[in-house]
């Protein structure tokens, strides 16, 4: 187990109709004028909205919105609402929604406090200060909630960068379960793709002797295994989306990934298809996850064989290994298509044809210079390769 510092500081409000306290802990947590963040018609039809504002009403703290917020949350809404914030006096950001939402909320919070262009923070900068943040969260999926990332969105060139600091780390989170039960089948099933991309990232360590992090991981992989089947059949399943919901959370906020170098090349060669697509994050990853495991399955075969056998129910093969990992492997991806993810390019709206644009952003935009790097370092033929792997 590698040094490590770990602090994670959100105070998680938990439970049925808790979105009525959102007022009390702005208050709590200091905010005197709100920017109250969301997405959609879902927030305001669902009457969300409504009890939202009621809650900062009731505690007399004034308030403006923004809405507009789209998965794979875009630059241009994020200054927008940096401008709104400066011009109104806004002094704490409040994001009523999934990942997106809250991700585009904290890009907001670290540009009202900087001088320079946002964007700074998502070519490398560290986060060092920001807007507080509190959360109220409709999807499990993103661990945005609980997390000290965001991932936006640059619409001049459609680079989809992430950003990191615990300046950005949400004061408080409101989770409610049941504000998914409405969510369709496909964003649910996304949104637990996501949760075990997450604890896959880390499960991919070059890092010795971390069996505790290791069986957390495998924990919360069973979780989603057993929960995401009970939640597909049944969307009113309180319980199963209470478990999916903490799950998330506790699968990004770093919890599960301290002590431990981790991967992340599934999510920035996913990111890439969702920039292009703009399809669904979960998806495409659902798609990206398993191309990249038996690319790389050789680096360390029996890390791959030992999740297979521990979450995937396979037999080990002491004499061939690779047999166990490529079967964990297979298992993962048949588990999200039952769960009605797509396998492949064509399922996913994706096209053969741009790969070459696909590789070219991946490893050369912004700033990069030939490769991306984690359990494996890749370069552009093995990208490519990878991409291939998904037709």
């Amino acid at each position: 187990m590698e040094n490590f510092t770990f602090y994670s500081p959100t105070f998680f409000v938990f439970g049925k109709d808790t979105e009525s306290q959102a007022g009390e802990y702005v208050k709590r947590f200091g905010g005197t004028k709100v920017l109250v963040h969301f997405g959609g018609k879902s927030a305001k039809s669902s009457g969300l909205l409504d009890r939202v504002e009621a809650s900062l009403q009731k505690e007399g703290i004034p308030y403006v919105t923004l809405g507009g917020v789209k998965p794979n949350p875009r630059s241009g809404l994020v200054y927008e609402g940096i401008d709104l914030c400066k011009k109104e006096g806004v002094d704490f950001i409040l994001a009523v929604g999934g990942g997106s939402v809250i991700d585009s909320s904290k890009a907001i919070a670290a540009g009202v406090v900087y001088d320079g262009d946002f964007w700074d923070f998502y070519s490398g900068k560290p986060i060092e200060e920001a807007l507080p943040v509190g959360t109220i969260l409709t999807i499990a999926a993103t661990g945005s909630e609980g997390s000290p990332d965001s991932v936006i969105t640059k619409e001049e060139g459609m680079f989809k960068r992430g950003a990191s600091g615990n300046a950005i780390r949400p004061k408080f989170s409101i989770l409610n379960p049941a504000l998914t039960q409405t969510l369709p089948p496909y964003q649910t099933a996304a949104g637990i793709t996501d949760i075990m991309a997450h604890l896959y990232e880390r499960y991919l360590t070059n890092s010795k002797e971390v069996e505790v992090t290791d069986r957390l991981i495998e924990a919360l992989l069973l979780t989603m295994k057993h929960e995401g089947p009970r939640v597909i059949a049944d969307p009113d399943n309180y319980e199963a989306r209470a478990n999916i919901m903490w799950a998330g959370m506790v699968a990004h906020n770093n919890t599960c990934g301290v002590g431990r170098s981790q991967d992340w090349n599934s999510h920035n060669i996913e990111h890439e298809l969702s920039a292009l697509y703009d399809c669904a994050h979960g998806a495409g990853l659902a798609v990206t996850m398993p191309a990249v495991f038996k690319y790389v399955m050789n680096h360390d075969v029996n890390r791959f064989a030992k999740v297979a056998v521990r979450v995937w129910g396979c037999q080990m093969d002491f004499d061939h290994p690779e047999v166990t990992a490529l079967e964990g492997i297979n298992a993962f991806q048949n588990f999200l298509v039952s769960l009605g993810m797509p396998k492949n390019f064509e399922q996913l709206g994706a096209k053969a044809e741009d790969i070459p644009k696909l590789v070219d952003v991946l490893c050369n935009g912004d700033g990069r210079t030939g490769s991306i790097s984690g359990f494996v370092t890749l370069n552009e033929d093995d990208c490519t390769k990878i991409y291939e792997m998904m037709v």
